[in-house]
């Protein structure tokens, strides 16, 4: 891989026992990975993908174990959480592992969510209410590594005075996740970075220079921020193999539509009875090829992506990280 270029492994939670995740990431890292990247999920997607593990104490156990950077892609501090208690837990695992940790947050979905039995908005107050939720984090870092207390009264969130009393030298960086050309200039305006999943190259690029033009805007330099991508794939010793693996654990990646109001795993397989191969187009590369792979992955180096974290959707994890580790990362050049 070319100097400044991270190729990690995600951890997907909602298909993973967390001890099987840890020790695939422990195996990752032993393949030329650097860095891991866990789900927050309270439910999987579908039934079949069959779990939901507490993301923190995986992300504490895989950093224990590892050497690269780990990072919840993403949390959503919004509704299951108050932002203090995500700037809290974000702020301790930076304790405990300097400088390897970064936080990446979201606007959220309904699956994980609604079970705290709260009102479900249009996505516009969602959007709002994620970037407050950045700034009651940012004034909480920034507080308190000043010795100072902070204090917020928002639209969506109060911050009475108070401050986090175990913090790193350093705040970890806050990527926002965005999916849109709008929120992308937002973030660029106020986020330490950006995060976002695998799409057609043209979208990518698009929201990659409004990141830029809010980045502008504020004063900054695009170029110095951080920009993670996050990558679904499916790839297996067969083409057959790799489809399969895809249309039974990973039939969400082949939705084409909205799925962020979807309230339980049970809809979405019903859903799911309705996706085919063909699905799957610009969405998630489904191939034995990984010469097919690598390129892909070249052309998101090559748009300005200099994090991108791998998720293998079918149960071949390890064949996968072999794999990867020996054909694909090496060819990868930024």
């Amino acid at each position: 891989m070319g100097t400044g270029l991270t190729v990690g492994y995600t951890a997907a939670l909602e298909q993973l026992h967390p001890r099987e995740a840890v020790e695939l990431a422990v195996h990752a890292e032993r393949h030329g990975f650097s860095g891991t990247t866990a789900t927050d999920h309270f439910q999987p997607w579908v039934p079949a993908q069959g779990q939901a593990s507490f993301v923190w104490n995986v992300l504490t156990a895989v950093a224990e174990r590892t050497t690269g950077d780990v990072g919840p892609g993403v949390t959503a501090p919004t509704f299951r959480w108050h932002p203090a208690v995500v700037a809290q837990a974000s702020a301790t695992l930076a304790a405990m592992y300097p400088d390897r940790h970064w936080l990446g947050i979201g606007s959220g979905e309904a699956l994980n969510e609604h079970v705290v039995g709260g009102y479900w908005p249009e996505a516009p107050e969602r959007i709002n209410r994620m970037f407050e939720a950045l700034d009651v984090i940012k004034k909480l870092f920034n507080a308190s590594l000043a010795g100072k207390d902070a204090k917020h009264a928002g639209t969506y969130y109060r911050l009475e005075s108070t401050r986090l009393w175990t913090m790193p030298e350093r705040a970890p960086q806050v990527l926002v996740a965005t999916a849109g050309p709008v929120t992308a200039r937002r973030a660029g305006r106020v986020a330490d970075g950006l995060i976002t999943v695998n799409a057609p190259v043209e979208r990518l690029a698009s929201l990659l220079a409004r990141f830029a033009d809010g980045a502008r805007e504020a004063g900054r330099d695009a170029t110095a921020l951080p920009k993670v991508l996050q990558v679904h794939l499916s790839w297996a010793a067969t083409e057959e193999e790799a489809v399969a693996g895809a249309l039974r654990e990973w039939p969400n990646g082949g939705m084409r539509f909205n799925r962020s109001d979807v309230r339980s795993p049970f809809d979405f397989e019903q859903m799911a009875r309705h996706v085919r191969a063909e699905d799957f187009e610009g969405r998630l590369l489904v191939s034995a090829d990984p010469d097919r792979h690598r390129a892909e992955l070249q052309r998101y180096v090559d748009l300005g992506f200099d994090r991108i974290y791998l998720h293998n959707v079918g149960r071949n994890q390890r064949e996968f990280l072999e794999t990867f580790g020996r054909d694909v990362l090496p060819g990868l050049v930024r």
